[in-house]
């Protein structure tokens, strides 16, 4: 069977599964033969560690103290797909869960503590229940063109309305609209990755994503993202969304940064920027400011995240 690496599909059939039983972390007595029923085992400059089931360190003598449950993602992910791992111990960190992490060839292993099992599955379940969110019957994805433009302003405009970073009414017309007309002429306008999302003849969706970089290294800075009002949470921004990274993952992009809610943007695969090495243009964003690293991300990329000129402007 081909191992998953696309990020929404493997969020979708994750299909998290409790092992029997309760797991242990054990550092193996030095000098002392390998013995019982191993499960994992990571060899460090300080010994060698081992998890095996509580009932064996029992049997054996050794000591311990975190005491987990055991938790296949049943769906056989690809070892180098990107995002899971992140969007995953988001989830369980948004719901105070710990969890240690084993990859295995065919599946990704989550040790969390024993008495948040169940929990922890329930947040697995509503993590990959929203990643299967279906679109809306009809709607069709295609690169934008000139002739969609004003549609995709005045839907713009009417997304943003409300301010997102104030929560009160936008004054006059909505930055983000100052923005992406800018953005449409900007040198680093970037055809293949504005996209539309329509319905009939209608255009009811758009994201954009532009050139951006840290020092001289490029990435991409995605937005804005809109969506009409009377059809958002009908998984027309997952829709998008998803298109986004897989377009940018073809045209070879090592990574996307966006400012946004951390809530939403994890689902995704994305993570605190800071976390990589990539710091926002303000401060002030905080872990607000969200780094997805694809496919091709090269890793050791450190400094200050530069959008497009548009965004310095406004």
């Amino acid at each position: 069977m081909t191992a998953e690496k696309n990020l929404q599909s493997l969020l979708a059939g994750m299909r998290p599964v409790q092992r029997d039983g309760e797991y242990v972390y054990v550092l193996w007595p030095h000098g002392r033969p390998l013995e019982g029923l191993i499960e994992a085992a990571v060899r460090e400059a300080e010994g060698l560690t081992v998890v095996l089931p509580r009932a064996e360190a029992d049997r054996l003598g050794l000591p311990y103290d975190f005491v987990a449950a055991w938790i296949t993602l049943e769906i056989h992910s690809a070892l180098e797909a990107v995002g899971l791992t992140a969007a995953v111990a988001r989830a369980l960190t948004d719901a105070g869960i710990s969890c240690n992490v084993l990859a295995g060839f065919h599946h990704d292993h989550l040790l969390v503590p024993a008495a948040d099992a169940q929990r922890a599955l329930q947040v697995l379940a509503d993590l990959s229940a929203e990643s299967r969110e279906a679109p809306r019957p009809g709607l069709r994805l295609r690169t934008e063109t000139p002739a969609d433009r004003d549609a995709i302003l005045a839907l713009t405009a009417e997304a943003f309305a409300v301010s997102p970073a104030t929560g009160l009414p936008a004054v006059g017309e909505p930055v983000e609209v100052k923005i992406l007309r800018a953005l449409f002429d900007a040198d680093e306008y970037l055809p293949e990755l504005s996209v539309v999302a329509v319905l009939g003849d209608e255009v009811v969706g758009h994201v954009i994503s532009t050139r951006g970089w840290v020092g001289s290294h490029e990435l991409l800075g995605l937005g804005p993202i809109s969506v009409t009002p009377r059809l958002q949470r009908q998984g027309i921004g997952s829709a998008l969304m998803t298109e986004s990274i897989a377009r940018a993952n073809v045209a070879g992009e090592s990574g996307i940064a966006l400012l946004g809610s951390t809530e939403y943007y994890p689902r995704f695969g994305f993570v605190p920027a800071a976390s990589l090495g990539v710091l926002p243009p303000d401060e002030a964003w905080g872990g607000h400011f969200q780094l997805l690293p694809l496919a091709l991300w090269p890793g050791g990329v450190h400094g200050t995240f530069r959008y497009a000129e548009p965004f310095e402007r406004f």
